[in-house]
């Protein structure tokens, strides 16, 4: 992961917190999220989310406001830097996968790979599964 994340800071100027960042913010309706969604979402504590969050505040990327139907709460936007910032990484980094991780590969062997990423996504989602 850490030549992926190289390659896409180096192309786009965004880290790949940035980037996951701004994945769940555009994979939202309406490009919102309330902090604890997002923290949710990525798996990580609030108070790593917040400082992500206040650098990614002053770069222009994203914008809290308040949310509406909880004034202690606070929602997460993306900003028009930040959907721009998004829209040009995202064709990046699915270059750089493709070149890292699929490229090395023939095509039977993506065959495999398909088969058995499902395999053990299937066995984890099973041994997860509540009682």
């Amino acid at each position: 992961m850490r030549p992926l994340g190289r390659r896409l800071q180096r192309a786009t100027g965004l880290s790949t917190a940035e980037y996951e960042v701004l994945v769940n913010l555009d994979k939202a309706p309406c490009g919102e999220l309330r902090v604890l969604e997002l923290a949710a979402a990525m798996e990580w504590e609030k108070s790593r989310l917040s400082k992500q969050i206040g650098r990614m505040v002053d770069r222009g990327l994203v914008a809290r406001q308040p949310c509406p139907t909880d004034q202690r709460g606070a929602l997460l936007a993306l900003t028009g830097a930040g959907r721009d910032a998004f829209v040009a990484a995202e064709q990046v980094h699915l270059e750089h996968v493709r070149e890292l991780f699929f490229d090395a590969l023939e095509p039977d062997e993506l065959v495999a790979l398909g088969d058995i990423a499902a395999k053990v996504l299937a066995h984890v989602e099973a041994a997860d599964a509540p009682a």
